[in-house]
């Protein structure tokens, strides 16, 4: 339906929170997927303060910024605290949060369900990974190129680049 003259045209805008660190195939299969179903998609780059990160905030930010460049709803974003609030800060109704496994949908359900105590206007979508990378982490990314491995079927080739060159590795 077309918009008429005076009509309100709500955007769907859903942000999709994670450390990515780094950014895998498994977190493009939802960014990919979660960016034909609503109009603007945020992507949440994580500033946690209790973790040691492989890649600063500002590195996962540009690394996402290239890897979705394509994607022209798609904006990429850091945030630190609670992800309502940053939630709320984008104006976005809808959380993504990608399954892998039951074992995440226990910890994530429990954190929809705190989220939507917080914040009852924000809802949360879960979508379950592809099936080709339902096995994938950052940590196992992560543990595979420490040893010199390819990594080439877990991340794309500029994360690999960088991944690669952190761990001081030529390949």
């Amino acid at each position: 339906m077309e918009p008429r003259k005076g009509m309100v045209v709500n955007l769907v805008r859903a942000v999709y929170p994670g450390s990515f660190d780094p950014v895998t195939f498994g977190h493009i299969d939802i960014i990919t997927r979660s960016a034909y179903m609503v109009d603007e998609l945020v992507i949440g780059v994580l500033k946690n303060k209790s973790k040691t990160p492989l890649f600063s905030t500002e590195e996962r930010v540009n690394m996402l910024k290239e890897v979705t460049k394509d994607l022209k709803n798609v904006t990429v974003k850091e945030f630190g605290g609670l992800l309502v609030d940053f939630a709320s800060q984008c104006d976005a109704k809808i959380i993504i949060r990608g399954l892998r496994a039951i074992t995440d949908f226990e910890y994530e359900l429990q954190m929809s369900q705190t989220n939507r105590i917080i914040a009852p206007h924000i809802d949360t979508v879960f979508l379950t990974t592809s099936l080709q990378y339902a096995y994938l982490s950052s940590t196992t990314v992560k543990e595979v190129a420490g040893f010199g491995g390819d990594i080439s079927a877990f991340v794309p080739p500029l994360a690999a680049k960088k991944i690669y060159e952190k761990y001081g590795i030529s390949n």
